[in-house]
């Protein structure tokens, strides 16, 4: 029998199908074996192994399930996310693999508007800028670009997550494209507001000191009523799962909303904005 030797390093893709045969052949289980388990065939699984087929999210959860890295911290969805969304910022891959599961989802946004919130014109900008001053390639933009609105499809399942969004006031009155963007964008946000399972509200300027948070941070609670916390640096993202460590984050966050305008006060402001009243 031949047996391609594998190189991890050369890519993520190779490591994802080293990492295959590895948790494979430490179970004692052929191609043939592991393909019946989860349901493909074995010129697939050899495939995936030797990197000459790129694992899907399908199946990476299928990986997952037969292995038992289901919920864990180091899944096999999780690399599959980092060969997806290579470009992205380190730990954000896995951090949005959390947030497609989420009970409940609360986060507070500083400056701009949070993706699952954009408009696909608004992004649209963003990411463009980005092109222009050389920070990500066209093809990286276009990735950007499906993984808001993956992210976004992912908050339309049943049973929906609970969303809390608090907004700083400055995601409002900073400008991103045109006044015809900008419009759309905060009449999303109205739209938002207005579902059952949502509530938005904006941290005005006013607030000064009694603001919690100077960076945007987002804190998810899990099916199992864990919970997680997610920001980032200028150089990566950092989840936390330590309850020591999350539970103030939340009281914190709780504290926000109770300094935030209420949800009528905050929709009555961006309703405002549209109109153009200061």
């Amino acid at each position: 029998m031949n047996r391609k030797e594998l190189t991890p390093d050369s890519s993520p893709q190779a490591a994802f199908g080293a990492r295959l045969r590895s948790s494979r052949e430490a179970r004692g289980w052929t191609q043939d074996e592991l393909a019946e388990r989860m349901g493909y065939s074995s010129t697939h699984i050899s495939a995936v192994e030797t990197a000459r087929k790129p694992p899907t999210l399908r199946f990476s959860r299928s990986a997952d399930r037969t292995f038992g890295t289901e919920g864990t911290a180091d899944t096999f969805e999780r690399q599959w996310r980092e060969i997806r969304h290579g470009s992205l910022l380190e730990g954000f891959p896995e951090y949005v693999g959390h947030e497609g599961r989420a009970a409940e989802i609360r986060l507070y946004e500083v400056g701009v508007v949070p993706g699952l919130l954009q408009t696909s014109e608004y992004a649209s900008v963003i990411v463009g800028s980005a092109v222009k001053r050389g920070a990500i390639t066209p093809d990286q933009a276009d990735e950007r670009m499906s993984l808001v609105a993956e992210r976004q499809a992912a908050l339309i399942r049943t049973p929906p997550p609970l969303v809390f969004v608090v907004l700083d006031e400055s995601c409002l009155r900073r400008p991103i494209g045109s006044s015809v963007v900008m419009d759309a964008q905060l009449a999303r946000l109205i739209e938002f507001a207005e579902l059952p399972t949502t509530v938005l509200q904006v941290a005005p300027f006013e607030m000064g000191e009694r603001r919690p948070f100077t960076l945007p941070i987002t804190v998810l609670t899990l099916p199992d009523r864990s919970l997680m916390s997610y920001a980032e640096s200028a150089q990566r993202g950092h989840l936390e799962r330590e309850s020591t460590s999350v539970l103030p984050i939340l009281t914190a966050y709780h504290q926000l909303q109770a300094d935030a305008y209420s949800q009528a006060a905050s929709v009555t402001m961006i309703s405002q904005l549209r109109k153009g009243i200061p």
